[in-house]
């Protein structure tokens, strides 16, 4: 597998967080004690539609009532994406019984490789409540622009090796699908709860 220098990671997260933070504007919603960038009013991954491990198409309006944390990622990333999933559970079993309030997405950034029922199964294997979000070229290219989440193929030796540079942050949404808060990928466990607790 091919890993990604983490300057080249931490350039790509801020780009992300640059770009996202200059389309915000002033929102009604109240203003949050939070550790992350509010996104409040940005709309983001409004135009979200992915196919998940049962091949039902999702959109943010299946997630109502419940607090989505979306992450963008694929199941051949050798480092990042295991280790903010990994903090992703773990916030998970901070938030103890709110945990059933919040609904962790992880969509894809291969779908090539990743389908509907790969996905599934990896993103299961870090909480059983996860869910993960495929589908095709158009549906991921779609998707990604509404979050104005980056993705590129990083060739290798060869067609079949090759890995994705991506950039990797936690949105997270309220329980109406309105984009709220925006933590870096490596952001800790306690601080993904605390950020979430703001929303519950």
């Amino acid at each position: 597998m091919f890993q990604f220098e983490p300057k080249r990671r931490a350039l790509l997260t801020a780009a992300a967080a640059t770009a996202v933070l200059t389309l915000a504007a002033c929102g009604k919603e109240k203003k949050l004690a939070i550790k992350g960038s509010d996104i409040s009013g940005t709309h983001l991954g409004s135009e979200m539609a992915m196919v998940d491990q049962d091949g039902k198409l999702r959109t943010l309006a299946d997630y109502k009532n419940k607090i989505p944390v979306v992450f963008f990622g694929f199941t051949h990333c050798p480092d990042v994406c295991p280790t903010a999933l990994a903090q992703l559970a773990q916030a998970m079993e901070l938030l103890k019984d709110d945990a059933s309030k919040v609904q962790a997405i992880m969509i894809t950034v291969d779908p090539a490789r990743d389908t509907p029922e790969v996905i599934g199964r990896y993103v299961k294997a870090f909480n059983p409540s996860f869910t993960g979000l495929s589908g095709s070229p158009e549906q991921l290219a779609k998707t990604a622009k509404s979050f104005r989440a980056f993705y590129a193929k990083a060739p290798g030796p060869n067609p079949d090796e090759y890995s994705m540079d991506h950039s990797s942050s936690f949105y997270i949404l309220d329980q109406q699908g309105e984009a709220r808060i925006l933590l870096p990928g490596n952001a800790s466990a306690q601080t993904i709860a605390d950020d979430i607790k703001q929303l519950l």
